[in-house]
């Protein structure tokens, strides 16, 4: 490990190295890489072994807020080379793959009209390890995850308010929006399980209305309370907003708010923006 953190061999009079040295640094760092990855990936185990001695065997061990907490730690490091989406890419693979040994870990994922985009966010979240299956039906993805180490993907469409179901589903969850990244699109989809959701300090909470009129004027109504609003899905009658910022499902402002049939279906980090 010491030889990958060794710094680049200097050149004389600040010349370029000759191609052959650089290749000879770079295998040395992919060296050293492949030791941390084996180390890290060993580390997985010993949670899974770590809950298990703690009663918490049976519990799904995915944290979003945890990983979000990570990944702004690192975005904030100095760097030279390595870009912000090169980051978020190769950790979301290492923490993919960390969840995945701890226990059950699957993706259950409806695309609609667009099934290899959906598959292509779920990959960029979750990574290559978790097995993923795709379906025909969105509700699919609801029942999917309410089994042990079940992750729904669901893609925001306007063929139906699936996203409405949540409502009568209070275990589950929505904790991300994809694309977690601003740079790789415009939020497309949803990412639900049964997990805790807690506050990261940059959060949108997804709130569904079924308010009649313009989006427009609910999200008028809300900013009147000091609730910042902006419509994220509409369909058969239900309209689907972000909210800056974490709110329970208690909150007063949400309870004033137009609708009679409302409520919060979870919280997410907001999308790097890089």
């Amino acid at each position: 490990m010491a030889d990958a953190q060794q710094a680049a061999p200097a050149s004389s009079a600040g010349e370029p190295l000759p191609l052959e040295a650089v290749r000879a640094r770079i295998d040395e760092i992919d060296a050293g890489l492949l030791a941390l990855l084996d180390e890290r990936t060993a580390l997985g185990k010993q949670v899974a072994a770590a809950k298990a001695a703690a009663g918490q065997a049976d519990r799904f061990g995915l944290r979003p807020g945890r990983e979000t907490e990570i990944l702004r730690r690192l975005l904030a490091m100095p760097r030279t080379g390595a870009s912000d989406a090169l980051v978020i890419r190769i950790w979301r693979e290492l923490m993919g793959q960390s969840l995945a040994l701890q226990g059950p870990f699957n993706l259950t994922v409806w695309g609609g009209p667009a099934p290899a985009r959906a598959v292509e966010l779920a990959r960029l979240r979750f990574g290559a390890a978790p097995s993923l299956r795709t379906v025909a039906k969105a509700e699919e993805t609801l029942a999917a995850a309410k089994l042990k180490g079940g992750v729904g993907v669901a893609m925001l469409t306007g063929d139906g308010p699936w996203w409405g179901r949540l409502l009568a589903e209070p275990k589950l969850k929505v904790f991300a929006v994809l694309p977690c990244l601003n740079a790789w699109g415009p939020p497309s989809a949803l990412a639900f399980a049964e997990v805790e959701v807690e506050p990261t300090g940059a959060d949108v909470t997804l709130w569904v209305t079924d308010a009649p009129g313009p989006a427009a004027k609910v999200a008028e109504t809300l900013s009147r309370d000091g609730v910042a609003a902006e419509l994220l899905s509409e369909a058969g009658g239900l309209k689907l907003f972000t909210l800056a910022g974490y709110y329970q499902a208690d909150d007063e402002r949400l309870a004033r708010a137009p609708g009679r049939l409302s409520g919060v279906i979870g919280a997410a980090p907001e999308p790097f923006d890089v």
